[in-house]
């Protein structure tokens, strides 16, 4: 007899991350019906791989963040628009204007801060293993609130941070 599970040939990881891509979508929805402000002190943190199928960024962010970077939305953002399969945002680097496309599926972490909220996946069609993860410079950005939601998403105390890793087989 064998302790190892039979593998599945449902696939309960994929649904998994779907269903929590979904409320990354309905949250961002629900900011963009509101008229793209953020309800009381709520503010987020979305990190995604920047070389997923279908994400667009300016070239030099590109450049500046090869493999994955992290965004907030907080204070300055502008032209909020929530589809079925990611969004696009305008932000501001170092004073200069950018949009950034970004669908669901390359997303890696989400994370409000506010309410000690998180939810950490692997991207789809992405690399299972990355390099270090970058913190955007978009502005008005605080550092501390930078390495708070650092802490909040790799957290494992308790807090409520939802993380779906299913180990694949190798």
């Amino acid at each position: 007899m064998t302790d190892t599970p039979p593998d599945s040939l449902i696939p309960y990881d994929e649904i998994v991350q779907e269903a929590l891509r979904a409320v990354v979508g309905r949250v961002l929805g629900q900011v963009e019906a509101g008229g793209s402000v953020l309800p009381g002190n709520h503010h987020f943190y979305i990190t995604f791989k920047t070389a997923a199928p279908g994400v667009s960024v300016p070239a030099d962010l590109k450049a500046r963040f090869p493999d994955e970077m992290t965004i907030v939305l907080q204070n300055k953002f502008w032209d909020l628009d929530v589809r079925a399969d990611g969004f696009s945002v305008g932000l501001s680097f170092n004073a200069m204007p950018a949009k950034l496309d970004v669908p669901f599926s390359a997303i890696t972490a989400f994370v409000d801060p506010a309410v000690d909220f998180g939810l950490q996946f692997q991207a789809i069609g992405g690399e299972d293993e990355g390099g270090a993860e970058h913190d955007s410079d978009n502005d008005g950005q605080d550092g501390a609130e930078r390495d708070a939601a650092s802490r909040i998403t790799s957290s494992e105390d308790g807090s409520n941070v939802v993380s779906v890793d299913f180990g694949k087989k190798k």
